[in-house]
């Protein structure tokens, strides 16, 4: 495993494999355990799209791991002048030993990988969000004590965070159900992907992709970049809200899932949320533990 480009890319054992590592840190971190994998080694972060968690979590977890990271937006870097990716990329790696970008092209992660030398870790592209939907796997098995065989249903747009999950739930021998509006349907790729797998269904009704479902995701109507839609895609996603009524589909006790920002009363109701914010917030808190996974195993070596 050279990069974390996307999850098509990653076998099962790969993200499994991260899974467990994840685990095995954040048990370390808990204890107070020193788990220094990346001493003095340097992660750049190129932000084209502004964060909260996939900034404080990689920093956070470079720091941990005895690391440092560099905060670079298109205002530090002479790509955001129009530098060419590949120039940016072969100057980086003479400089660092990884790179983490978060932007909006897949082409442009894909680029910083072919024509760098050091792994390059995707923090999130239109196309999918890798780090996010290993982080909910990891908190779904911590629940469930396994992958295989649950339901996961995913309910709104067929956007990055949709993409990501398909294939990391297929991957891991999960049953997954979308529900998109016909126009919002994930990416071709994934869907070339999924179709053929007879654990993958799609509609677009959101009470039968519900169904006996282990655990519903939803995520924002109106990424980042999207802003311009918003008053069509509120029209278009209403009904695909998760809520008291969609939940009663569900198995009893199911799990809840939202990447954030969540927009209450919008994707997903206050009461809901609220009710299930502990499984939520340890969601955004496995993005640290995860992605140190993910850098310890590119960048490093726990034997080391």
């Amino acid at each position: 495993m050279k990069h974390l480009l996307k999850l098509l890319d990653c076998s099962t054992e790969e993200i499994i494999g991260l899974l467990d590592l994840a685990d095995q840190l954040k048990y370390e971190q808990k204890h107070n355990i020193s788990h220094r994998h990346l001493e003095g080694k340097s992660l750049g972060m190129i932000f084209q799209k502004s964060s909260t968690r996939t900034r404080v979590s990689f920093e956070t977890g470079m720091y941990q791991l005895g690391g440092q990271a560099l905060f670079l937006s298109n205002r530090d870097l002479q790509i955001g002048r129009g530098e060419p990716v590949q120039d940016t990329a072969r100057v980086l790696s003479r400089y660092l030993d990884g790179i983490m970008i978060r932007t909006y092209a897949q082409k442009e992660v894909e680029d910083l990988a072919e024509y760098g030398s050091i792994p390059i870790i995707n923090g999130l592209t239109d196309f999918c969000h890798p780090c996010q939907v290993l982080a909910d796997l990891m908190t779904i098995r911590e629940k469930f004590a396994v992958l295989e065989g649950l339901k996961m249903c995913y309910i709104g747009d067929g956007n990055n965070m949709a993409n990501s999950l398909i294939v990391g739930g297929l991957k891991t021998g999960m049953k997954v159900s979308i529900a998109t509006p016909v126009d919002y349907r994930p990416d071709a790729e994934v869907m070339a992907f999924a179709e053929p797998n007879p654990n993958f269904f799609i509609t677009d009704d959101p009470m039968k992709a519900a169904e006996n479902a282990d655990v519903v995701i939803t995520d924002t109507w109106a990424s980042m970049g999207q802003e311009a839609e918003k008053e069509v895609r509120m029209k278009a996603f209403q009904g695909y809200q998760v809520n008291d009524e969609l939940l009663a589909a569900a198995k009893p006790g199911c799990m809840v899932q939202h990447c954030l920002p969540a927009y209450r009363e919008q994707e997903i109701t206050t009461k809901v949320f609220e009710e299930h914010a502990s499984e939520i917030f340890e969601e955004a808190e496995n993005r640290l533990h995860a992605q140190k996974a993910v850098m310890v195993t590119l960048m490093g070596s726990i034997e080391e």
